[in-house]
């Protein structure tokens, strides 16, 4: 099928090139003309498996990219909008990129088209968009609305979309729903995996996704929910956390037994400093403003959020009691993304931490194995960027676990204790067993479990010597 991709992020950029992917003829268009450049180019601006050599595999066949949205739509048969829907000052989504786009397409359509909103939009936008179509000229019998929201994590976005545990379409008519399930029919009958050079089938990955049609609000809300669904885990997980620390409880055992019951399950049940990234913090504050418009008080995210927000503060007096004062301490932070298998840094717990202890007077020497260039457009240079871990953590204070990239879960310990100034290790994302730790040598503070202190931090009274 001819599909029209509007907007090159995240979402965008990963539809177009699953798409095409799939068999369709794509055109993935953006207005950044820098950008649209770069990708005809062959660079990819984003850092995810699979993404550039799905990329290079169908650009100039069935992938082409375009800075004209009125030209690609005209040819086009659906038209997925996946453009940005940052959180306004207020907590509610920002739809102005999403009407700006409405506004084109009003001006472009020419034949009967599906409108696919694929961005994360508050609930009832499928309504105001087709409402916009029509009022901006579009004949309301040229198009349909559908709402077909992504659930893509990032590092695995690629895999994520090839071979999804479901694929969720709300559509008013059965001609549009027909048109999706056209796009999708390699995934639904299982033929893509088969396949010559696919991208490999995860572990786990079920062999054909469930299918789920729904009307347009229930599909808008079925994004949001889950989202705010996963966030309320990972805050309830760090609030049982705190309860452990209090009372001399193993968090790791206590999340053996939750998750062990499969009502539950063991997935996003990791207590450590809050979830981030462009898509928690963006969803649960627009699903608690959505349910504000329409009257109703969500005190259950409110307390999400808040918990969340507390847990960075808590592990800032972590480091504050390990280190005894701030000021003049030089730190080593492994991990700047939001998550491992990413570059991403939007709403980075690490990012917040490292920004709270410049404040304190810290100097910082960081490491992150893809995330460093996006920090640096942060922090620029008030801090240092290091080449390794052992190199971030030669003459530190301490070290500073913020992202559970896999590299960091296997370290070295005994040469880490040997490049530390003190011993200390604060591990914000539970990477290790404290009894690894302490048979190398190290303190180590985590989240939810008690201290193991080998040996304490000389006072700073004590140090002028050094």
């Amino acid at each position: 099928m001819r599909v029209a991709v509007i907007g090159s992020g995240y979402v965008g950029l990963v539809a177009a090139a699953c798409f095409a992917e799939l068999g369709h003829h794509v055109v993935c268009v953006d207005n950044d003309h820098a950008k649209v450049a770069a990708l005809k180019a062959g660079k990819t601006p984003i850092y995810e498996d699979y993404l550039t050599e799905v990329l290079a595999r169908h650009q100039g066949d069935n992938l082409s990219f375009s800075t004209s949205l009125g030209t690609s739509v005209k040819g086009a048969e659906a038209i997925f909008i996946a453009v940005g829907t940052p959180m306004s000052p207020t907590g509610d989504a920002d739809l102005s990129y999403v009407e700006s786009v409405t506004r084109e397409l009003a001006k472009s359509i020419n034949s009967y088209k599906v409108v696919v909103e694929k961005s994360t939009v508050p609930v009832c936008t499928s309504a105001w968009i087709e409402r916009s179509l029509v009022l901006n000229g579009c004949p309301r019998a040229e198009f349909d609305v559908v709402s077909n929201p992504e659930f893509l994590r990032e590092g695995s976005a690629v895999s994520d979309f090839l071979y999804p545990d479901r694929i969720v379409v709300g559509a008013a008519s059965q001609r549009a729903a027909q048109v999706l399930r056209d796009i999708y029919a390699p995934l639904l009958d299982g033929s893509y995996s088969s396949h010559t050079g696919a991208v490999p089938r995860p572990e786990g990955a079920k062999p054909k996704p469930r299918y789920i049609e729904t009307s347009p609000q229930s599909a808008e809300l079925v994004k949001h929910a889950c989202n705010a669904f996963l966030a309320m885990k990972i805050s309830f997980i760090n609030a049982v956390a705190n309860v452990c620390e209090a009372v001399d409880a193993d968090i790791e055992e206590v999340c053996l037994g939750i998750g062990s019951d499969t009502r539950i399950g063991h997935r996003f049940l990791r207590a450590g400093i809050g979830y981030g990234g462009s898509c928690f913090p963006k969803d649960v504050a627009a699903f608690r403003s959505a349910a504000r418009v329409h009257g109703y008080k969500f005190e259950l995210l409110d307390a999400v959020h808040k918990i969340n927000e507390q847990q960075r503060q808590l592990f800032l007096r972590k480091v504050r009691m390990a280190l005894w004062t701030l000021k003049g301490k030089r730190l080593c932070v492994l991990g700047l993304a939001f998550k491992d298998g990413t570059d991403d840094v939007r709403e980075s717990p690490a990012i917040q931490i490292v920004q709270s202890l410049l404040h304190e007077g810290c100097e910082i020497v960081a490491f992150d194995p893809a995330a460093m260039t996006n920090a640096k457009a942060l922090f620029s240079d008030s801090i240092f960027y290091a080449t390794d871990a052992y190199a971030a953590a030669e003459g530190a204070d301490a070290l500073l676990i913020l992202t559970e990239w896999k590299e960091f879960a296997s370290l070295d310990l005994i040469r880490i204790r040997e490049l530390l100034k003190y011993p200390i290790v604060l591990d914000g994302r539970n990477l290790y067993a404290p009894e690894a730790m302490a048979k190398a040598g190290l303190d180590y503070h985590s989240v939810g479990r008690a201290a193991r202190a080998i040996s304490h931090p000389i006072p700073v009274q004590a140090r002028v010597a050094d």
